[in-house]
């Protein structure tokens, strides 16, 4: 006696599924990821005879790099120029100085969203007050 048995067909696996799953996940790991965490951004540590004790002209002779310049505003509302915070007064003089050196001094605002608005209104002030007309606000965190 002989039994024939059939044979049994592979399992089909649809990678059109696969791939929209794949899709789905992608989209939601996008969405939900956090890109950019400005609380991260490397700040030079002031030297024992750096802007911290040369004062404002100190810092205006570390502003003349090329390029913007880039104000930070604290969640506190302090602005601070490569991690040395600084007064709506001192900010002020040294962009005057800085523009001195350089006219076409562009300078970049960015303020924290944790900082309130009259702090990014202050420093507005100053730079306007110091003379400098290419200023750009940059708002990259989300609204709290």
């Amino acid at each position: 006696m002989q039994i024939t048995r059939r044979h049994r067909q592979g399992v089909v696996v649809s990678l059109v599924a696969m791939v929209d799953v794949l899709m789905i996940m992608l989209v939601f790991f996008m969405v939900t990821s956090t890109y950019l965490d400005l609380d991260m951004i490397p700040v030079a540590e002031a030297a024992p005879d750096g802007p911290a004790q040369g004062g404002v002209a100190a810092v205006a002779d570390a502003a003349t790099a090329d390029g913007p310049l880039l104000i930070r505003i604290g969640a506190d509302g302090r602005s601070v120029f490569r991690g040395v915070p600084l007064e709506p007064t001192a900010l002020t003089e040294m962009l005057a100085d800085a523009r001195a050196q350089d006219p076409a001094l562009e300078v970049l605002v960015l303020p924290s969203g944790a900082a309130d608005v009259q702090a990014l209104v202050s420093a507005m002030d100053a730079v306007t007050r110091a003379g400098v007309t290419r200023v750009r606000i940059i708002r990259l965190e989300p609204r709290p």
